[in-house]
């Protein structure tokens, strides 16, 4: 899996016009305990337990996971069991995975209102779309009696962002407009430049090769409305998660949204100045590029920590 994976799912979930869900068919989790894998700083080596101590003392830790991805899904779910067991802090856990409408389906399960059974129904939760890492994150909040935000905008808002511009999310009702939020103006920054990109690439070998210029930029733009819809939305969760006293808020996202300063760090700022982040990426035999990815990158190839 190589490093625009991410991005690539991302991509082709956006033709179908689809929220940033996992949809490729994970395999089971490996044995390999994944706190033993290597982990970097600004370059330089680390052990697991100072990645946990700098995330638990942050307002903010950001997850960049490639999705599906087996071990990386290991290493996030366990992060958030071992910042669970540090004494004297209020955790919270948001995942992309969730939009806000299924709040109330995950307040049920975490509530014991419904079974998982329910839950998994209710949701329309499946093997494709609730990996054992997505899995193992919400039991361990469930056990600790620790809350789990969705975050994420329901797809059809994203989707409307991106065929008709933002201007078509306006004059909603509050029911509606609960469930999403909007950036003032989208980003003209490194964020964007990356993006596109990306996308003038997928775009080539997806049918785009017929576009003119023009044609190509303005499709790109209107997925960039949709990811900053995204990244806007789970922002206001998180700064939402702060307000009611959780700390730190444990935010699970695909890594384009997160490495190197993506979009969603920009959005936190924004919706909350100042507030202390940490950020983590999982990258497969990361190298000296990497380095300022994240203030941790993980190694989620395979390999041991020596």
């Amino acid at each position: 899996m190589n490093k625009v994976t991410g991005l690539c799912a991302l991509f082709l979930l956006m033709l179908g016009g689809c929220a940033a869900t996992p949809t490729q068919k994970t395999e089971a989790p490996p044995p390999l305990d994944p706190r033993t894998i290597p982990i970097t700083s600004h370059g330089g080596e680390i052990a697991w337990a100072d990645m946990v101590e700098a995330a638990a003392n942050a307002d903010v830790v950001v997850i960049g996971e490639m999705h599906g991805h087996p071990l990386g899904l290991s290493a996030a779910a366990a992060l958030w069991e071992d910042i669970l067991a540090v004494k004297g802090k209020s955790p919270a856990l948001c995942l992309e995975f969730f939009d806000r409408s299924k709040q109330a389906m995950m307040d049920d399960y975490l509530t014991g209102v419904t079974d998982e059974a329910g839950f998994r129904k209710a949701a329309r939760l499946s093997e494709n779309n609730y990996p054992p890492g997505h899995r193992a994150m919400v039991e361990a909040a469930k056990a600790a009696g620790a809350p789990v935000y969705a975050s994420n905008a329901p797809r059809r808002y994203s989707t409307r962002a991106r065929e008709e511009g933002f201007e078509a999310l306006e004059g909603l009702r509050p029911s509606q407009t609960a469930l999403f939020e909007k950036p003032d103006a989208l980003p003209e920054n490194a964020y964007r430049d990356r993006f596109f990109e990306q996308f003038r690439g997928m775009l080539a070998s997806h049918g785009g090769e017929e576009m003119t210029d023009e044609e190509r930029e303005k499709k790109i733009e209107g997925y960039f409305r949709a990811q900053s819809v995204w990244d806007a939305t789970m922002a206001g969760t998180i700064a939402r998660a702060l307000r009611d006293g959780h700390r730190p808020v444990v935010q699970v996202v695909g890594q384009f949204h997160s490495d190197r300063r993506g979009g969603l760090i920009d959005q936190i700022w924004a919706h909350v100045p100042g507030v202390r982040i940490v950020t983590i990426s999982m990258v497969e035999n990361p190298d000296d590029s990497d380095a300022d990815r994240a203030d941790f990158v993980v190694d989620v190839s395979g390999r041991t920590s020596r």
